[in-house]
């Protein structure tokens, strides 16, 4: 194993950090950022890289872990260019790459927001008021945008030859086997993919998920096969579909948390996506339309008309 590889392997990781009420300041998100990168980030990674460049890194993965988990969809454009940055940074060294695919796959998250942003002004403020922030795109807006994002997206590199295989996979455990594409929109099909929080593997399930469905991380990560990480995502889908009886919003919990998701539907008393998915954090309002949109692309279905787990 290369250098660092140890370190790598043994990376004990929390679960994301998310706003506890809808009105936390950027500073506070930034500093819980900050504490979620100390404590899960395998520092020792950045000595590969000149002294500059790893504040560069650091200073990323600890914004995005802000405003991912922060309300604001269009705070994300604001991470585009640094994001674009860093990718070939982290693409430079071995070890580092895991990180590179985790980036790759969610720098249209920062180009939908961009878009957004450049065709929607704030609202007028009243005069001697602070401007007002551009309010978060409909979840139908959402849907459009992502649509239009990826209606000419080429396949992912190796997922002809993996989603037979994983199809068979999500079958077996009588999951819709559409849902074989989350792992485009998670990883792209790289089973290195590692996010800064600590997800790993196609579908990028957090430490303690993956524990509870099975995995095992001692002495080897089974987070990084492709055929463990599917059976297990596919029994979690199953799983929060059985708790929400839908979906999106299935798909929300598997990104933000079924606390986050439970929490904002008893508060706006509802049942659906739609009527909580500007409440929810940034990169879970993206999330779903970016998986909808995927497997329009992919399979000519969406969410919406996915059948309910076999029985």
């Amino acid at each position: 194993m290369k250098r660092l590889g140890i370190a790598l392997l043994f990376l004990a990781l929390g679960a994301n950090v998310r706003p506890a009420d809808d009105t936390v300041p950027l500073g506070d998100m930034l500093q819980a950022g900050q504490e979620l990168l100390q404590e899960n980030f395998d520092v020792q990674i950045l000595d590969l890289l000149p002294e500059l460049d790893q504040e560069k890194v650091r200073q990323l993965f600890q914004d995005l872990q802000a405003r991912f988990g922060g309300e604001s969809v269009v705070d994300l454009a604001a991470l585009k260019s640094t994001a674009q940055t860093v990718l070939p940074l982290l693409e430079s060294h071995e070890e580092t790459q895991p990180y590179a695919t985790w980036l790759k796959t969610r720098l249209d998250y920062f180009e939908v927001a961009e878009q957004y942003r450049a065709t929607n002004a704030p609202p007028k403020a009243a005069p001697g008021q602070p401007p007002k922030p551009i309010p978060n795109p409909s979840p139908q807006v959402e849907r459009k945008l992502w649509r239009r994002q990826l209606a000419s997206r080429p396949m992912p590199k190796g997922a002809a030859q993996l989603v037979p295989k994983l199809k068979a996979i999500f079958a077996e455990q009588k999951a819709p086997t559409a849902l074989v594409w989350l792992a485009e929109v998670e990883s792209s099909f790289d089973a290195r993919a590692r996010s800064p929080s600590g997800a790993a593997g196609l579908y990028q399930l957090m430490p303690a998920t993956a524990q509870s469905l099975g995995l095992s991380r001692w002495l080897r990560d089974e987070r990084y096969s492709p055929e463990k990480s599917a059976r297990a995502a596919s029994q979690y889908l199953n799983y929060l579909h059985g708790r929400f009886k839908d979906w999106p919003l299935a798909l929300a919990a598997y990104n933000a948390g079924e606390g986050n998701v439970q929490r904002l539907l008893d508060k706006y008393q509802t049942r659906s996506f739609d009527g909580i998915a500007t409440h929810l954090p940034a990169e879970t309002q993206m999330y779903v339309p970016k998986v909808d949109a995927t497997l329009q692309r992919r399979e000519g279905v969406n969410l919406a008309q996915l059948p309910p787990p076999k029985a």
